[in-house]
């Protein structure tokens, strides 16, 4: 039975990719966050503070295409044949608050690879990423660990 941790995809265990706004997040841009959301903290339907996760949100400015889902925001989109895709989960921690005029960075890590077998004996892919949210000041905002799994079908 072969692999499914490729040369190939071990290679790409630490690969780095970063996305900075264009802009500034701006008043509107959080305040419309806060609305989608059903947040009703008064700082963020006032564009005054932006909603934690906002901050994590690169489709809003990462400029790449939308995936077959629709989705524009960062993705690793490695190739595991014969599985199919789990999303592990997301842990975040949030250090600072962003305002109306944070311009965000994002650098985003692919921090592991490592084969495992599920508790029915299929083999998947636990995939780890790192992503680390600063301001135009270099300031932490969040850190965002996210977790894939692809799974032997």
């Amino acid at each position: 039975m072969s692999s499914l941790l490729t040369p190939a995809l071990a290679a790409r265990i630490g690969e780095e990719v970063s996305y900075t706004a264009p802009e500034p997040l701006g008043r509107a841009a959080i305040r419309y966050f806060a609305l989608a959301t059903g947040d009703t903290d008064p700082a963020h339907l006032a564009g005054d503070v932006a909603p934690p996760t906002l901050i994590c949100e690169t489709n809003q400015y990462a400029g790449l295409p939308r995936d077959a889902d629709g989705y524009a925001g960062h993705g690793w989109h490695l190739i595991v044949p014969g599985t199919r895709l789990v999303r592990g989960g997301n842990s975040y921690r949030f250090l600072h608050p962003a305002g109306p005029d944070t311009v965000i960075t994002a650098k985003w890590r692919l921090d592991d690879i490592a084969e495992r077998v599920t508790g029915s004996g299929k083999r998947m892919l636990v995939v780890t990423s790192i992503a680390e949210y600063t301001d135009q000041e270099r300031r932490l905002l969040a850190v965002n660990e996210e977790t894939l799994i692809y799974v032997s079908a």
